[in-house]
């Protein structure tokens, strides 16, 4: 009997030792990846040789356990003996969920896809071509292309959870964290810096210059690009009762309703433009909030104006109380032909199915005209020219992000009140405290969901110094570097901002 009691004893302990032995493994790690091939490109004259580094690196928690591996592709110039001259940018889009492909294939990366600038064209199916940028900027900076946690090969590792990584604070956080200790890996501390954002990646952006004051390890930056800006949510939010969104995106939906030729004929763009902000400034704001107050010779007045500017029938304004959605102007604008404008690029245009949907049902046609093109042209760039081999797929875009993302500003365990997402005056207390940075916005008239208006209206408030700010118009959406002249106005215009 003692026997038999001892052999269980010891079967019990060998399973406990098993046990702690399994879950002990199940948090170890393999060693990060890194691929390294040597190019050379002509950007801004000059010849530029430089080396590309595609690599993981690994987030640690305070106990020096991996919790993350974040997935970045750098551009260095070689043969270079000071880098304290050679300044660094580090690039990444928005979502929150999208990886830097838009960025790196679109704009600032040695090969671009190609897509129709006009945007009447789809991207159909393979081969897609891919072409050498010539209007690149590495003749002024080293660039490193960062995927946040979940996007890309980025991922979750070691004793790291999702919920450690996606959210607004968090987010911004754990790219600082990567920024510092690649600055740190590659000794380049006294180097300029730069962030490059787009759409939430201007959000995160800011959060990221605000963290990396902290920590014991300040760093500031000399510079923010801020493309299609998004820092206060509500100008960049159509939804009903949302008084700010109204105003905010009402000149980008004349601006649209120009470029279809169904409002603004005979004045030139930015003759209707300005008409469309003094209208909305002096007469629609005072209108809105006046609601039922107005009487129905105003409510009538104010929507034979809206009409004018939107490119939509009287009657259909007077049915929406003043008050017209983005998607619903996006269904609206081009009803008579069936299509739909896009919600990224109003310049493109999408042929519906169901043609009385209250807005686009078949979603936004400047997002799924291109980016077939953009997620085979990434896939084909990093194997076949970074020869790049991982055990896992490359994620443009992850879904998954977005609906458990944590938007609350304050830490866990404060209390909170939902509210419209605004880190606008987070910029202002940085710029302040950090007085060399310097900000630059492009916005795009046609961008139907971060409107060029709201970055005017976000940034003449939120205690931001106004005449520190570089603001850029180009004739194109969201993403204006698919439209090529745009393309080349945006990059002279980034290079005229690291220059100075």
């Amino acid at each position: 009997m003692k026997k038999n009691c001892i052999l269980l004893v010891c079967l019990s302990l060998l399973l406990t030792v098993s046990a702690q032995k399994k879950e002990k493994d199940s948090f170890l790690v393999p060693e990060p990846k890194s691929f390294v091939t040597n190019h050379q490109i002509t950007n801004g004259g000059k010849l530029i040789k430089y080396q590309t580094l595609a690599s993981e690196t690994y987030l640690k928690n305070k106990s020096g356990e991996p919790t993350a591996s974040i997935w970045s592709v750098a551009y260095l110039q070689t043969g270079i003996t000071d880098t304290t001259k050679r300044p660094v940018a580090f690039v990444f889009n928005g979502g929150p969920g999208s990886a830097s492909v838009w960025l790196h294939m679109g704009m600032f990366g040695p090969k671009l896809v190609k897509v129709d600038s006009d945007a009447t064209v789809d991207d159909g199916a393979a081969p897609y071509t891919l072409v050498t940028n010539t209007n690149g900027i590495l003749d002024l900076t080293d660039l490193v292309f960062i995927d946040p946690v979940g996007t890309g090969y980025s991922k979750v590792i070691g004793k790291g959870k999702v919920e450690d990584f996606w959210g607004l604070t968090e987010d911004a956080n754990s790219v600082a964290q990567f920024i510092r200790q690649w600055i740190t890996d590659n000794n380049r501390w006294l180097s300029p810096k730069y962030i490059i954002g787009e759409s939430f990646g201007t959000t995160r952006a800011v959060g990221v210059a605000h963290a990396l004051e902290g920590d014991g390890q300040d760093m500031a930056l000399n510079g923010l690009i801020l493309i299609s800006q998004a820092l206060d949510y509500a100008g960049s939010t159509s939804e009903h009762n949302n008084i700010t969104s109204y105003l905010t995106y009402l000149p980008s939906m004349a601006a649209t309703a120009w470029y279809h030729k169904k409002a603004g004929q005979g004045k030139t763009l930015e003759a209707f433009v300005e008409e469309s902000r003094n209208f909305t400034y002096n007469t629609y704001a005072p209108a809105l909030y006046k609601g039922s107050l107005l009487t129905e010779i105003e409510k009538n007045k104010i929507a034979e104006q809206l009409g004018y500017f939107m490119g939509v029938d009287k009657e259909y304004i007077l049915k929406s109380n003043l008050r017209v959605l983005i998607p619903r102007f996006q269904k609206q604008l081009l009803a008579d032909k069936g299509l739909a404008v896009g919600r990224l690029d109003g310049r493109f245009m999408g042929n519906e199915v169901d043609k009385l949907s209250d807005g686009p049902h078949l979603g936004d046609p400047s997002s799924y005209q291109i980016s077939s093109a953009y997620t085979a042209a990434l896939n084909h760039y990093l194997a076949s020219m970074l020869n790049v081999k991982m055990d896992w797929p490359y994620l443009t875009g992850n879904d998954d992000i977005y609906e458990k993302w944590n938007w609350k500003p304050v830490p866990e365990g404060k209390g909170w009140e939902p509210s419209y997402v605004n880190v606008s005056q987070k910029l202002g207390e940085t710029m302040r405290r950090n007085t060399a940075m310097k900000v630059m916005v492009a916005n795009g008239y046609y961008d139907l969901i971060c409107p060029f208006f709201d970055a005017e209206y976000t940034f003449s408030r939120n205690g931001i110094e106004r005449e520190k700010i570089q603001m850029f118009y180009y004739e194109a959406g969201h993403m204006m570097y698919t439209h090529e002249p745009d393309l080349i106005k945006l990059a002279n215009d980034v290079r005229a901002f690291l220059s100075n």
